[in-house]
């Protein structure tokens, strides 16, 4: 159920970076049972890491606080709508529910002509296409080599894992 304070303190993670060199204002934290278990922001210039957003960083934080990859049951608060990379490590970590700020078009259109350390800005239509095409249909080009080998690594390391 949504509680305010959480949005509150995730808005103030994302405030941080109005103060801090190599970070982006976008905070987030997971609760567990009414408790935040994980916080992140932005620090994707900072770290020289493009994964290092807050909601990534929050389910990093919770994992290593909870000492567990599943995080079932808990709830994500953010100062901005997740990217299309956020919501699929949302997914993988079992996030049960989700609470947003800003949408990606209000941040879109806050950052309009704004560069973040030479790179280029990020075109949010564009991550959403092209996250969720097949990978045929992307515009990065992509080639499969030597899947035999990567599949029987993969095999091998399922064989013992399977149940029954």
């Amino acid at each position: 159920m949504y509680n305010e304070h959480f949005m509150q303190r995730a808005l103030a993670l994302s405030a941080r970076a109005l103060q801090e060199p190599g970070t982006e204002p976008f905070g987030a934290v997971v609760v567990k049972d009414g408790v935040v278990v994980g916080e992140g922001f932005n620090h994707s210039v900072a770290h020289h890491d493009p994964t290092s957003h807050g909601e990534v960083e929050a389910i990093r934080d919770a994992c290593r606080n909870l000492g567990t990859v599943d995080l079932s049951g808990c709830e994500l608060y953010t100062s901005c709508e997740p990217c299309a990379m956020c919501v699929a490590a949302m997914h993988i970590a079992g996030i049960g529910q989700l609470y947003y700020a800003a949408t990606l078009a209000q941040s879109g259109e806050a950052f309009k002509g704004v560069t973040v350390a030479a790179r280029h800005p990020i075109d949010v239509d564009v991550l959403r296409t092209e996250a969720g095409a097949p990978l045929a249909a992307r515009a990065q080009p992509a080639e499969q080599k030597m899947d035999a080998e990567a599949v029987r690594i993969l095999s091998a390391w399922a064989e013992p894992r399977r149940g029954g």
